[in-house]
Order: C-alpha cells, then structure tokens, then sequence
C-alpha cells in the first residue's frame, strides 16, 4: 500500500510540473497573409508604359466589390492617366509577380514604377480620385494621406 501512495505522489507531481511548463510555453499566432500593397511595378507589364501615371486595380471576376473599383477608377483614364484592370483569371502571372493576396487592390504609380498610393478593398470614388489628385499633385487634396500606407 504504501508504494501506491509513493506511486500517486509521483504523478500526482509530473503532472503539475508538466501543467506548469505547458503554460510557460509561447505559442505564436498562425502566420497571417500580408495583404500588403506592392511598393514596386514594372510599367512595361502595363499598357501604356510611357504614360505619367498608372491606375492599376488587380480585380477578380467574381468579385462584385472589385467590379466597383474598376468602374471607379476607368473615369480616371486621360492621356495623362493609364487604367488597368488586372484581373485575375486573365493576368494570374501578375498577380503572382507583385504577390497579390486580396482583392481588389488598387495602386497608383508613377512613371517610374514607384507606388504612391493604393487601397486594399472597397474604396469611395471620392477617396480615390483624392488620392490620385494628390499623387500628381501633392498638395492639392485636402486629406493628403489616403491610400497612404
């Protein structure tokens, strides 16, 4: 009988020390999509590289929301301004390229192929023609930020 009791100790022991180690443990959280504008585009992957500007919205045909964006953003479309709708089933090698994770995704991009400013999601018409505004001219919008990162 004794030894029993010796033998429920033991245990009874471990298995405290393993409870107490277990909650000393950090667990990270499950790494997470960046859904992150792409800082960086090749123009020539776009028509009209030689423009001043490009309005790229990398879309999804089965996304209403993106459907919006793009309507949004071809009244921006001028001698000045290239639009492109960068939808996935048609450009899926761009998307892959600029690692393009949700949509949609607009960015606005000079003629280097810096991005000045995008929007990942939904976007106003008024926040985004603001955000081109203020990319082509800084100063000119009264919110000078959106689709500032």
């Amino acid at each position: 009988m004794p030894q029993l009791v010796v033998a429920a100790g033991v245990i009874a022991v471990a298995l405290t020390v393993g409870l107490i180690l277990r909650g000393r443990q950090h667990v990270d959280a499950p790494t997470q999509p960046s859904r992150g504008l792409p800082s960086q585009l090749d123009r020539r992957d776009f028509d009209r590289p030689d423009a001043a500007w490009l309005v790229a919205v990398f879309s999804s045909g089965t996304c209403s929301s993106c459907a919006d964006v793009v309507r949004k953003a071809l009244v921006l479309e001028s001698p000045e301004v290239a639009v492109a709708d960068v939808e996935y089933t048609a450009a899926r090698g761009l998307h892959a390229k600029y690692e393009i994770e949700a949509v949609p995704l607009l960015v606005v991009v000079d003629r280097e192929g810096v991005v000045q400013a995008g929007f990942v999601g939904p976007v106003s018409a008024t926040d985004l023609w603001a955000a081109v505004a203020e990319a082509r001219q800084p100063g000119s919008s009264p919110e000078p930020d959106l689709g500032r990162s």
